[in-house]
């Protein structure tokens, strides 16, 4: 693509990019936002006596709940600045953990990730010939994707894993399951991680919180995470600073002005979706790798946490990052911790909602300051009045965080203005 055509299509765009006015987050104020969250977990640790809070094994956990999720959040990125509404993502989660357990358990673990890439990129291009060849509603085709995968992944497994007399049932699989495959490995830095682990044991506000959170984001990381976190680095750099990048983000856009200026629309379409899927299939290879096999209801929603963190993120990977973090910072703790750490989280978000009251009566929205109080309130009382939480409750804290800054968040999103919609090749002519 020539200066001149790069810089035509950028033009012919901008109005089409700009945030309705609103303020993009800059990197100072994110910063400022993260030490905040720091020292309000910190105080929340010293006054609850919830030392798990910040602890290297809570954040380790994190890290890893935390990499799935992400994942599917960018495959949906990809698919949705190239217009493609992709809810079939965790469908494709489920071809990629089932194809990472078929090959894994024979060829080990980074054959595993590879099969997954190739399972999830398939249900993606199936994804793209019925969204954009055939024009299939886009909902409904990540509908019937979600169900089909469910349904092939199973009946696969019986046929392959749990076939009477077959070599992977004599390697220990069965119907819900594959054999077990070898482990992956983990990376640490040599040294870091037992000075941390010092510092941490003192219980020190703020240093010995600071220190837990980096030994967890240090100490045993997952080859699969570091190969994660360059695939959000490479995304915002494909994406953003190259021409192929605004190609593909035009067709999000404005698919008939970018076809005006000699994009092939479909192709970028194609190309995103395709991604998009390549990427939720690692996303289910890294469970499968993790715990070492692929089993039958693996992915557990996490595609469509996923969706929701791209929805989060603003359709950005910093975002769709964060995001990430946050939702597997509370999948972490519910799973570790329980009641007596969920129960003081209920603290911190009677915390966070009272700044929401005061921004919200600032801005003249006192119905809504309102009811924010009375949600205050109650969790004051919660809080006040027991020492836990019911169990059903821990079990449903990352889906309720989800709901929760879905709300929270819902005033600053901007989607692709194409996003969803169906489109024609000359439709603008």
């Amino acid at each position: 693509m020539s200066t001149t055509f790069t810089s035509s299509l950028a033009e012919r765009l901008s109005g089409k990019n700009k945030d309705n006015g609103k303020r993009r987050l800059s990197a100072p104020v994110i910063m400022l936002g993260i030490a905040g969250a720091l020292i309000l977990l910190a105080a929340l640790r010293v006054i609850t006596g919830a030392d798990d809070l910040t602890s290297s094994g809570q954040f380790s956990g994190a890290l890893g709940a935390a990499v799935p999720i992400g994942l599917a959040g960018l495959g949906g990125l990809w698919s949705e600045r190239a217009g493609v509404v992709n809810i079939g993502l965790e469908g494709m989660m489920m071809l990629g953990s089932f194809s990472a357990g078929m090959v894994g358990w024979q060829h080990g673990p980074w054959a595993a990730a590879a099969a997954g890439i190739v399972g999830g990129a398939l249900g993606g291009l199936i994804h793209a010939v019925a969204t954009v060849t055939f024009n299939v509603d886009h909902i409904i085709s990540g509908v019937a994707i979600n169900i089909l995968s469910l349904g092939v992944t199973q009946y696969l497994a019986k046929l392959w894993f749990g076939a009477e007399g077959s070599a992977a049932q004599q390697a220990g699989g069965n119907d819900k399951q594959s054999p077990v495959m070898e482990n992956m490995g983990t990376f640490s830095i040599p040294g870091l991680s037992d000075w941390l682990t010092s510092i941490e044991k003192h219980h020190w506000f703020l240093v010995s919180d600071l220190a837990g959170i980096l030994d967890g984001l240090v100490s045993e990381v997952s080859w699969l995470t570091i190969v994660a976190a360059l695939l959000f680095v490479g995304t915002f750099f494909v994406l953003w600073r190259t021409a192929f990048g605004l190609r593909l983000r035009s067709c999000g856009e404005s698919p008939v002005a970018a076809e005006s200026l000699g994009v092939n629309v479909y192709t970028y379409k194609y190309a995103a979706v395709v991604v998009s899927g390549a990427l939720a299939g690692l996303g289910g290879a890294f469970l499968a790798i993790g715990t070492h096999m692929y089993s039958d209801g693996q992915t557990g929603g996490r595609g469509y946490i996923g969706l929701a963190t791209m929805i989060f993120g603003n359709w950005r990977p910093g975002g769709v990052a964060m995001g990430a973090g946050l939702f597997g910072f509370m999948d972490s703790l519910q799973l570790r911790s329980g009641g007596p750490t969920v129960h003081a989280l209920l603290l911190l978000v009677a915390v966070l909602l009272v700044g929401l009251v005061l921004w919200q009566l600032k801005k003249g929205k006192s119905k809504q300051a309102i009811a924010s109080a009375v949600i205050v309130a109650v969790l004051v009382v919660w809080y006040v009045l027991t020492t836990t939480v019911p169990l059903e409750f821990v079990d449903a804290t990352p889906y309720v965080a989800t709901l929760l800054v879905l709300s929270l968040s819902a005033q600053r999103l901007r989607p692709p203005k194409a996003d969803g919609q169906p489109y024609r090749k000359g439709q603008g002519k």
